[in-house]
């Protein structure tokens, strides 16, 4: 039976059932792709996890997780520029990240072409906004195409790199949650694997390669020059297409995935609409859309989050003089959300409340499962550090989260990190409610990843400026939040070993000297931050632990026997409910007579809730 690098590596044309995620890097192998660069982080974590199925000595392409998305953007850049195709992905806010250097992108000529892979998500499923990054596009003259589907995920790496190379000009493959990670069956072409030429092939002639003074505007006219090509491109583009049911009265224009939600909405529908589907939101074919605008009395923009397309189809109409009326989106929720079919149904019925039957009442069904919030996960070193930190601080202190899995402390029965908002931020903005505060400690958290992703600078500030306030590393040895990918300090890379980069080192280096202890060690934890918020000036405590989650994973792919479940002696038991009011680990559930046990499928018996009982009746895993 073939596994999944086998099929990704197949010379022969066939199919197969896979994510839209996975369909892209079959894509990257038959198109020649050579180099490939990314940052973890949903809803694009799983090109990298069908990356790692290809053995490294088969692998025809390189791939590398970099230290944040500017840095990946760079490296893909660099090799680019020396000629190699190349491709970086990352998630939505990402892009912010890499914005520095994307705006540049479209006035420096990229000889190996580039795909720029963004994983936007509608309905926040994994983030902390709905950020439409169409906007970022037109604002660095990139050209965007949109699959619906990962059929057409597939198909549009292999348009998107070939156009880039000919143009020499990166382009956007813009995948939403639901595109990323929709399962069908893809058809794949053959693949005919080809020598690549590795050699050096950067030369400063195909520049200029320095965008400033007096050559920015050629370049920038360049730009524009490029974006206007591909205007011209999108009128004959094969991703923009028409359905055409003969219905003159009414049409509707849609791009990405709620196309396959209308299309599951029309099933129902005795009246169906005309329907330009784009696979190409920007630049739009404004001759296509024009035709489309003049041969329907009303047209419907359908489109998830803003108003991008529905602006530029208005902008068409209005310098055409097309006598229809538009229908964009009608309230704030339009702006809002994924576009399934039950919101594609709704978003129709408000303005041709006759297309569709009535909608059906959903049975009403008694709620009798209350809410469940996220929680960390049993034997975790971040729930030992907050219930340490809770026991040291009162609620005077501002404390500031980041990014990572210690995010969840915000929620009960911690209550730690009051504000958050990107990568790193929570150091400086500490630095800043630390001015003029001479009553309210501030405590900043900051992940060991998200540390040498963007944390690093605002260290390197609070050191400069003397800041005063206190930062708890959470170390836990990976990047655990979006699915365990090493990071700088984690000994270890995509590709294989490497020297690990010791924060301690870091710190040292750059004039802090930070106290280490173990996350499981709350007595010690506890005193070193009630230590800590006593003194002036910046400080830094790491609490380290590995990510048990992890651990016991690598345990049990090594075959090792790992003793789960610890016990409550119920003889001892207090019912003080400290382990499930404070430390709050989920291993710990009430039985009907209200007394405490352990489940056993979530205890992993590592022990670390053993001091948190008053009356000492939490025993550990037996011995072997």
């Amino acid at each position: 039976m073939k596994g999944l690098g086998d099929m990704l590596l197949s010379q022969d044309a066939g199919s197969e059932i896979m994510i839209g995620n996975t369909a892209l890097v079959r894509a990257m192998v038959e198109s020649g792709t050579q180099v490939v660069t990314a940052y973890p982080g949903s809803p694009t974590p799983e090109i990298a996890t069908a990356i790692a199925a290809i053995p490294l000595d088969k692998r025809p392409f390189y791939f590398e997780f970099s230290t944040n998305e500017k840095v990946a953007l760079e490296v893909a850049l660099g090799a680019s520029v020396n000629g190699h195709a190349s491709c970086v992905f990352f998630k939505s806010v990402g892009l912010n990240v890499a914005a520095d250097t994307f705006v540049q992108l479209s006035l420096l000529e990229l000889v190996g072409g580039m795909v720029v892979i963004l994983g936007d998500d509608p309905g926040a499923n994994s983030s902390q906004n709905e950020q439409d990054n169409r906007h970022l596009a037109r604002l660095a003259y990139v050209p965007v195409l949109e699959p619906a589907d990962p059929i057409q995920a597939y198909a549009m790496y292999l348009e998107a790199l070939r156009l880039s190379r000919e143009r020499r000009k990166p382009v956007i493959l813009r995948m939403t949650t639901h595109v990323c990670h929709a399962k069908m069956r893809v058809p794949f072409a053959a693949y005919r694997p080809e020598p690549h030429d590795r050699s050096p092939r950067f030369d400063p002639a195909n520049g200029p390669y320095i965008p400033l003074t007096s050559r920015v505007f050629p370049l920038k006219a360049k730009a524009l020059a490029n974006i206007e090509w591909f205007r011209s491109y999108a009128e004959k583009c094969p991703f923009n297409r028409l359905l055409d049911h003969g219905n003159r009265r009414r049409g509707i224009i849609v791009a990405g995935l709620p196309l396959r939600s209308l299309e599951d909405v029309l099933l129902d529908s005795a009246d169906k609409p005309d329907v330009l589907a784009l696979g190409m939101p920007y630049p739009l074919p404004s001759g296509l859309v024009g035709d489309f605008l003049s041969s329907h009395a009303e047209v419907k923009i359908l489109e998830e989050l803003d108003d991008f397309v529905e602006q530029q189809v208005k902008a068409i109409a209005y310098e055409r003089r097309i006598d229809v009326v538009l229908k964009g989106k009608s309230d704030i929720d339009d702006w809002i959300g994924e576009y399934g079919p039950d919101k594609v149904a709704e978003v129709l019925r408000k303005v041709w409340p006759d297309l569709l039957p009535p909608a059906q009442a959903r049975p009403q069904v008694p709620v009798t499962v209350s809410a469940r919030p996220p929680q960390l996960c049993p034997g975790c070193g971040h729930r030992t550090a907050f219930y340490a930190v809770r026991k040291a601080i009162s609620d005077a202190e501002i404390t500031l989260a980041d990014v990572g899995c210690h995010t969840l402390g915000f929620l009960p029965p911690y209550n730690v990190g009051q504000m958050f908002l990107d990568m790193g931020a929570s150091v400086p903005t500490g630095s800043g409610l630390a001015l003029f505060n001479k009553t309210r400690p501030v405590i900043a958290f900051l992940g060991d990843s998200t540390l040498f992703h963007a944390g690093l600078p605002g260290i390197i500030n609070a050191v400069f400026n003397k800041h005063n306030l206190t930062l708890i590393v959470m170390e836990n040895g990976t990047t655990a939040m979006t699915g365990h990918q090493d990071h700088a300090g984690s000994g270890q890379n995509f590709n294989g070993e490497t020297p690990a980069v010791r924060i301690d080192s870091v710190l040292e280096a750059i004039g802090v000297t930070p106290r280490r202890v173990d996350a499981y060690a709350v007595g010690k934890l506890t005193a070193l931050v009630r230590e800590a918020i006593g003194q002036e000036g910046f400080k830094v405590i790491i609490a380290s632990h590995p990510c048990m989650l992890k651990a016991t994973r690598d345990a049990r792919r090594k075959g090792d026997r790992v003793e789960k479940m610890v016990r409550v002696d119920q003889e001892k038991c207090s019912r003080a409910r400290e382990c499930i009011s404070r430390f709050a680990c989920p291993t710990f559930q009430f039985g009907e007579d209200g007394s405490i046990d352990t489940h056993s499928d979530l205890c992993i018996g590592d022990g670390s809730c053993l001091q948190t009982c008053p009356a000492h009746a939490i025993t550990p895993p037996r011995a072997k």
